[in-house]
């Protein structure tokens, strides 16, 4: 049987899986029963050496036959902090927490592409890496976590894919080179002096300080930056005080640093405890700033992108392909694979109109067209026949 039809007959197990996931949520580090849930489902497709790397991950690999390389594909499987608002009878029953982002397709399009090249190992002249990440949605990642493990030291070439709302399905999007922004968190404590709201003349306002501080701070993202690599920095938080007539004692200001830019990654904090203390002095009060450090910039690597155009041009048609030249600024663990091994990481459309697949990704009206479900699969399939089978 070819690959195309062993790939329409798996139709209705992926729609099964990715309805059972979404109506199961679990968040990062958490994904106990969703982890148990995929090795139930590898173990019956026999073939498969099946691990459990951490609590809540799965790596399967499939060994062909032949000796030769091996290439990874991955899904994330975690959920968001998200009460859904949809009406669908598959919705979570999670109270909370909601598959807001995808990763309920994209574990099933993995699993997907898993049945069917099961059913395909005596072609493959090598072997293939099924990763099933937990904690993509949580910094420092679940996939810095499996390559300190080891599960890339073995591999030549990896790729992933994730489902976007605002292209149409049987769209693919793709960006060579920087995809995606490097993300970094913040926390700014200014120390003033608390009083009464009648006598400020006796105290340090520490929000008439954080005003100041919130408002100078895209100075460094106006006039401090090349234009070019000009990154995002947002403050997202701004707490202080807890009466109508008393000034606190202090201000904790917080936000996200997105950047592009190795070099301007490492400059803005700097610039951020410049502007800071500045400040804070000029008014004879006080800081602390504490950065957490997130996902380094996602890289499709030149190579892999040639087989992910070929690939797509194979399976879904020459124009289902849309190259896109401007990075995205959210993050992708992603990037901790590409930083081992060379991969390419592409966007699949899910977007349709008719049936209010619309919302974006992190919304709790966000849905897809399930007709997305296939190309998943489709382009899994693809990248080891084109790879592995050849």
């Amino acid at each position: 049987m070819n690959a195309e039809q062993l790939i329409a007959d798996v139709e209705q197990e992926v729609l099964t899986w990715r309805r059972h996931l979404h109506a199961n949520p679990e968040l990062s580090f958490q994904e106990h029963k969703t982890a148990d849930y995929i090795v139930e489902q590898l173990a019956s497709f026999g073939g498969l050496k099946i691990s459990r790397p951490t609590a809540t991950s799965v790596v399967a690999y499939l060994q062909g036959v032949t000796a030769g390389p091996c290439y990874a594909l991955r899904a994330d499987i975690d959920a968001l902090p998200l009460q859904e608002k949809n009406d669908e009878p598959f919705c979570s029953t999670n109270p909370g927490v909601m598959h807001a982002c995808g990763h309920d397709a994209h574990t099933a399009m993995l699993l997907g592409a898993a049945r069917v090249l099961c059913q395909m190992q005596e072609q493959l002249k090598g072997s293939v890496c099924f990763i099933f990440q937990h904690a993509e949605e949580l910094p420092p990642g679940g996939a810095q976590e499996l390559v300190d493990l080891g599960y890339l030291d073995d591999v030549s070439m990896i790729f992933g894919l994730h489902v976007f709302p605002t292209v149409p399905t049987g769209i693919v999007n793709m960006k060579q080179g920087i995809f995606s922004a490097a993300c970094d968190n913040f926390d700014i404590v200014i120390q003033g002096k608390g009083g009464h709201g009648s006598t400020p003349q006796y105290c340090i306002d520490p929000i008439v300080i954080g005003a100041e501080v919130a408002t100078s701070l895209q100075n460094i993202v106006a006039r401090k930056i090349d234009p070019l690599t000009v990154p995002v920095l947002s403050i997202t938080t701004f707490q202080a005080g807890a009466s109508y007539n008393v000034i606190p004692d202090s201000a904790r200001l917080a936000g996200t640093l997105r950047t592009h830019n190795r070099d301007v990654r490492e400059k803005v904090p700097q610039l951020v405890e410049q502007t800071v203390a500045g400040i804070c002095q000029a008014h004879e009060a006080s800081h602390k700033i504490t950065w957490t450090r997130g996902f380094s910039s996602g890289d499709n690597h030149p190579d892999a992108c040639a087989i992910a155009r070929q690939v797509v041009a194979d399976a879904l048609g020459p124009d289902a392909l849309e190259e896109v030249y401007t990075p995205l600024f959210g993050g992708e663990d992603f990037s901790s694979y590409q930083e081992k091994r060379p991969g390419c990481f592409l966007f699949i459309g899910c977007g349709n109109e008719a049936i209010g697949a619309t919302h974006g990704l992190h919304n709790p009206y966000f849905k897809l067209d399930e007709a997305a479900l296939q190309v998943g699969v489709k382009l899994h399939v693809g990248f080891i026949r084109q790879l592995l089978m050849r």
